[in-house]
């Protein structure tokens, strides 16, 4: 197949902190990520987004959250990986597209700088990765600033070279 398409969410829970990490950008925060690895759910989203286009299964696939092996494990380690496996089947990105689902903080001074730090880890041109934020204006366990999710959508097509 010539183009493929993945979805990605991933949901957790936050606790009193200091910062969150999204898309490898530490955002100055009154709250943190409750997570096994390093809680970079747009990450995680975005990996899973990658291995469901290459019809690969999800991330807790290759990296399970009950393995003491991945306990704080840099993001970075699980979107390597679906890149090589990308790579190994002939595919690369045309598209990204993210959307955070967070009451508060807000991320959009962070937006440019994430995006480009994606553009660069993916190895794509900037106006290839898309951001979005919104609320769920206070209803259920994100609104009450009890969590966090992210959707992902990453277009993939088939390297013909």
């Amino acid at each position: 197949m010539k183009l493929r398409i993945g979805n990605g969410i991933d949901v957790h829970k936050l606790s009193p902190g200091e910062s969150l990490l999204l898309g490898g950008i530490k955002i100055q925060s009154s709250v943190s990520i409750v997570a096994h690895s390093d809680g970079d759910i747009l990450i995680h989203a975005l990996v899973d987004s990658i291995l469901g286009a290459l019809s690969l299964g999800d991330i807790g696939t290759y990296f399970p959250s009950d393995d003491l092996n991945y306990k704080n494990i840099d993001s970075s380690t699980f979107l390597n990986f679906s890149l090589q496996e990308m790579e190994k089947l002939k595919y690369k990105i045309l598209n990204t597209d993210l959307t955070v689902i967070l009451q508060s903080p807000s991320i959009k001074e962070y937006n440019n700088e994430i995006r480009k730090n994606l553009s660069t880890i993916l190895g794509i041109n900037l106006s290839q990765v898309s951001l979005k934020a919104t609320t769920t204006d206070h209803l259920g366990f994100i609104g009450q600033k009890e969590g966090i999710g992210v959707l992902a959508t990453t277009l993939l097509i088939h390297d013909e070279n």
